[in-house]
């Protein structure tokens, strides 16, 4: 096999996206030029991009670390790792290659881990995310992603990924029945917001809901902070234990969201705006960042979908790069201060937690019901659904790696015609 690690004279030519690294933008970027091509708009979309990644995929976050019981120091470092250190790579990445590269973390593996922390000790998972950091950076450096997303069928995956979203969905019904104070007015400015395009362009749906949800929780005197634990961060280094249990149910479900649910959701956003992400050169980062995130308990990076679509809503295509630039410093400060967040959010009332949470991951819910419904491997697709909804723990290894792995051998054998069109 001819050179394994080469550079593109073009980084947007076809035989540029055969290449394992592809070259950043040349002339370099340098700060005039930066300068130059910054502006309020595309700074406002880099600061609603770090709104959407900092309230509801957070409160995911902090819904996952309550199944394992995280303690308050564990989860304002999880939340540095992920805004800190993606942050200086979605700088350097959109520098680089002058197109808005947003990586954050994978919210679906989040949610994975949420539910295998009732059966693993945190220093399982830490250590299940490092080998997952590494088969990452593996597959990025061997060139074998396309062929691996390639080989995975879409609507399979997609259909796991809603029944791990489907619990949140729940919850957020449940918490406006249990708690409408909260719930209910949160909801409703949601509603509001997206319904209305002009007002959801002044002020984002998930934003809206969560300022109404702080009012509310203020005005009925629910707000019931603890002590105080600092205000900057302090990563929490947890030395990782090596158990086979944690790398069979974290490591499958945690690389493919990576790399075909995040990163294929991602590039797509990217491309339909007209940009040409280095898949490549994305993939190793993750790798390489998941690795570095691992040390202070943080989940693996991945080139975000949402939070790019945001990036690229508006203005010219050629400068949109400064947007991700802008979130990337916005994400570094929000790292720095995350006990401070973390401290506010745990004050909160759990159906603000809930209803958030829901919100956030309503269009993802969406999203994955179509994927996963709306062609072939309908079979494959429901039945990893149900498997993965149904919650079945087999070998002590969770539900959705068992939904996806049921889901495809059912296919298999009852929808050849699909998968001979392949």
């Amino acid at each position: 096999m001819r050179n394994t690690i080469v550079t593109a004279l073009d980084p947007h030519s076809a035989t540029s996206e055969r290449r394992l690294v592809e070259r950043p933008a040349l002339p370099l970027t340098g700060v005039r030029r930066f300068a130059g091509d910054l502006g309020g708009a595309y700074a406002a979309n880099g600061l609603v991009g770090l709104i959407f990644s900092c309230t509801g995929p957070v409160a995911v976050i902090l819904a996952a670390g309550a199944s394992g019981a995280l303690t308050q120091a564990e989860l304002a470092s999880w939340i540095f790792g992920v805004f800190f250190l993606n942050g200086i790579l979605t700088i350097a990445a959109s520098w680089a290659y002058r197109q808005p590269l947003a990586f954050f973390w994978t919210i679906p593996g989040t949610v994975v881990v949420g539910g295998a922390l009732a059966d693993l000790s945190w220093p399982e998972v830490i250590g299940a995310f490092i080998v997952s950091g590494l088969v990452i950076l593996l597959l990025g450096l061997t060139g074998w992603v396309r062929p691996v997303m390639e080989a995975l069928p879409m609507p399979i995956v997609l259909a796991m990924v809603a029944g791990v979203f489907l619990h949140f969905g729940v919850e957020l019904v449940l918490a406006v029945g249990v708690d409408p104070a909260v719930a209910v007015p949160m909801v409703a400015v949601f509603v509001i917001l997206s319904a209305c395009t002009p007002l959801g362009r002044w002020m984002p749906a998930t934003l809206g809901a969560l300022l109404v949800g702080v009012a509310a929780t203020l005005l009925a005197g629910r707000f019931d902070p603890g002590p105080a634990s600092g205000v900057f961060a302090r990563p929490v280094f947890t030395a990782p234990d090596w158990s086979w249990q944690a790398m069979v149910e974290l490591v499958v479900p945690l690389v493919i969201t990576v790399l075909v649910v995040q990163n294929g959701q991602g590039v797509a956003v990217l491309r339909a705006a007209g940009h040409h992400p280095p898949i490549n050169a994305a993939t190793i980062a993750c790798g390489l960042w998941s690795l570095a995130a691992s040390c202070v308990g943080a989940v693996s990076t991945c080139l975000t979908g949402p939070t790019n679509a945001l990036l690229t809503g508006s203005g010219a295509r050629a400068r949109q790069y400064t947007a991700g630039v802008v979130c990337g410093v916005l994400a570094l400060v929000f790292g720095v201060f995350a006990p401070v967040f973390v401290r506010l959010m745990l004050a909160m009332p759990a159906a603000f937690v809930a209803t958030l949470g829901g919100l956030a991951l309503l269009r993802a819910l969406q999203t994955s019901f179509t994927g996963a419904f709306g062609g072939r491997y309908t079979m494959g697709a429901l039945v990893a659904l149900l498997v993965t909804v149904a919650d079945v723990k087999l070998l002590g290894i969770g539900a959705p790696f068992w939904g996806l792995a049921v889901g495809i051998a059912v296919s298999w054998m009852l929808e050849r015609q699909d998968w001979r069109q392949c």
